[in-house]
């Protein structure tokens, strides 16, 4: 079960169904990956599982949370994660995908550690949205955007995802969740427009767009997912029912997998936190919508991720935290029985 093999094409596969989870660690300089990249992902790489997701990289200027996100969207950018592959795969050959995004009104914000979800009031810039609502009280009032604005970030995408490929990533996870700017668009608590990018006429064009322009540009072998709200957790959001509808659309246009999140549409909502509390979504969207799914969500213990995986209720568990707490979880643990190992610690370790 856990070292069943996941097939996207003959070239990108997944050699077991553990998934590293993106994590944001805004040690970015200019955009740039830092020396601490290199040593968060060279961890991460040596879980065992079976591939990585590297965090929420911006694809412009005004398009990141913080001053210190990882960007990809000029050339300078490129060379530089191109490098940081190059090492990545020497250590071991997975595939590696990168989640893309635009913070919208999320961003020009505080580094959470020093400041949690705290606009920054020195050096800030102007955020935008698809409506001119605040996301909280003390936040400031998002630039409505034009439909010149709307083709112009649809290119931003498409742009980083063509850079993305040419560095050896394999391939691209847009980021449609957490209260990023594609999630603005798909929910009625951040989207009030009227015309053709609001929510009752052509429901969900800015996300279809999105990713209809990078299949357009997209080599053969490299596959192109997304990270999509299940449910805001709030009672006018989205609904499992909107999550559903608005995959089967982007399937339509090239999505080949979801990663299904909820929550983040605002700071505060009504969302309670348990174990594996996406279980149940990501099962449904799974079966409804038949898409290859990955759940999220405070997975960290074995008995967890054998209840997901079996009977291929979901074919993907990512893993975050855990893995950073402890690098060596997966391998620790016999009853995984991971087909990777390493030598050198054959004596350290449990399995």
């Amino acid at each position: 079960m856990f070292n069943q093999k996941l097939y996207f094409n003959k070239k990108t596969i997944f050699s077991n169904r553990i998934s590293v989870s993106p994590m944001c660690q805004y040690k970015s300089l200019n955009g740039f990956p830092s020396d601490w990249h290199y040593h968060h992902l060279r961890n991460l790489m040596e879980t065992g599982a079976g591939s990585l997701t590297v965090e929420s990289t911006s694809v412009s200027k005004i398009g990141k949370i913080t001053h210190f996100d990882l960007c990809l969207y000029n050339y300078n950018h490129y060379l530089e994660h191109k490098k940081l592959i190059r090492y990545l795969k020497k250590i071991r050959n997975i595939p590696i995908i990168i989640q893309l995004s635009h913070s919208g009104r999320k961003g020009s914000t505080e580094i959470p550690w020093k400041k949690k979800n705290k606009p920054l009031k020195q050096k800030k810039w102007q955020t935008i949205a698809p409506s001119p609502i605040s996301r909280a009280k003390g936040w400031p009032k998002p630039k409505e955007m034009s439909i010149k604005k709307i083709s112009e970030v649809v290119k931003q995408f498409e742009n980083s995802a063509k850079l993305a490929f040419k560095a050896g990533y394999d391939g691209v996870e847009i980021h449609m969740a957490h209260g990023y700017l594609i999630h603005q668009f798909c929910s009625p608590i951040s989207n009030l427009r009227n015309d053709e990018y609001g929510l009752k006429k052509n429901k969900y064009k800015f996300p279809i767009e999105v990713i209809k322009s990078i299949k357009k540009i997209k080599p053969k072998y490299k596959i192109i997912g997304a990270r999509v709200t299940g449910t805001d957790h709030l009672k006018n959001g989205i609904k499992i029912s909107d999550a559903k509808n608005l995959i089967n659309k982007l399937k339509k246009e090239g999505l080949e997998y979801v990663c299904v999140s909820s929550g983040g549409i605002i700071p505060i909502t009504n969302l309670k936190a348990s174990k594996g509390f996406r279980f149940k979504i990501s099962k449904e969207i799974k079966k409804d919508c038949k898409i290859i799914t990955r759940t999220s969500g405070m997975i960290n213990d074995f008995k967890t991720i054998k209840k997901f995986l079996k009977g291929n209720n979901i074919d993907l568990v990512a893993i975050g935290r855990k893995l950073v707490q402890d690098k060596f979880f997966l391998l620790n643990e016999k009853k995984f029985n991971l087909n990777y190992q390493l030598p050198q610690y054959k004596y350290c370790l449990k399995n």
